[in-house]
């Protein structure tokens, strides 16, 4: 046995270089430039941009150490790119095609921070501000490993809307009658916002997306008879049951996610709880 001893860059640099060559593994991301020169009058450049799994344009900046100044480094980013959003547009168009740049999720903009380390008050600063920001702390481990850990991430949505009722551990008795399956789908919601700290919850017309720096399930509107949620869980490590879980691995879905999940009773669900925290795990 040997101890791995965890250790910062030597430069800022190396961190933005390694996120950026493996951004969508890593933070769900679909990198679309590095060092993008800002055009206003205090100048500036933002050291990624990026679009994630649901459409939402990304803002990623980097410190090597703890640095104050990176999360309003970041906002000032932020409120830039929100009031030039042809100039990001045209980025994504240029970068993914028409149709990427027709479908941004201009609602929900994200500024992922990743650092050395913060502090609590960098962690209680961005709970104030009505914006999705991302506190992440990176690790190199020896010469071989690197990782990266959250330590807040907060939705733009109002406080009183992003607190979610703690659970217990067993669910209620969904009722069965006309609107059983909106009735499923609101229990489905607070036990996917319930499962741990920094649960964030993107709508989309399509489905309805729960991540934490990844999507880990995505939800689509409720049919007559079933709902279907797409998980980050691998199909290859879950047992597949027939009318419950399907492996939809290159098959055209909405939302993201290789193994498909289908709800009818509240019985899927108690059923569904092992997956949703393998998949939460996975993200």
């Amino acid at each position: 046995m040997t101890e791995v001893v965890p250790h910062l860059a030597e430069v800022e640099a190396d961190v933005q270089d390694f996120v950026e060559a493996h951004m969508e593994t890593m933070l769900g991301v679909t990198f679309l430039a590095s060092e993008y020169v800002i055009d206003c009058v205090d100048g500036g450049r933002i050291d990624s941009l990026g679009l994630d799994e649901n459409g939402a344009p990304v803002i990623v900046e980097y410190k090597r150490g703890i640095d104050a100044g990176v999360i309003n480094q970041g906002l000032y980013y932020m409120a830039w790119l929100t009031n030039h959003k042809d100039a990001f547009r045209s980025l994504v168009r240029d970068r993914l095609g028409v149709t990427a740049a027709s479908q941004i999720l201009w609602s929900a903009p994200r500024l992922i921070c990743v650092a050395g380390d913060f502090t609590r008050y960098d962690a209680h600063a961005v709970r104030e501000h009505r914006r999705s920001v991302d506190l992440v702390r990176y690790r190199y481990y020896g010469s071989d490993h690197f990782g990266l850990e959250t330590v807040a991430s907060v939705t733009g949505q109002s406080v009183s809307s992003r607190r979610v009722r703690r659970r217990a551990a067993s669910l209620p008795t969904v009722r069965r009658q006309d609107g059983a399956m909106t009735e499923l789908a609101a229990v489905l919601d607070e036990v996917l916002l319930g499962l741990g700290e920094g649960v964030t919850r993107v709508q989309r017309k399509q489905y309805r997306a729960y991540q934490r720096l990844r999507n880990f399930a995505c939800v689509c509107p409720p049919q007559q008879a079933k709902l279907l949620v797409y998980l980050k869980a691998d199909p290859k490590e879950v047992d597949l049951v027939p009318g419950f879980t399907r492996n939809v691995t290159g098959l055209g879905h909405h939302g993201t996610g290789d193994l498909e999940l289908q709800l009818r009773t509240e019985r899927d669900l108690e059923r569904a709880q092992d997956l949703f925290r393998l998949s939460y795990a996975a993200a």
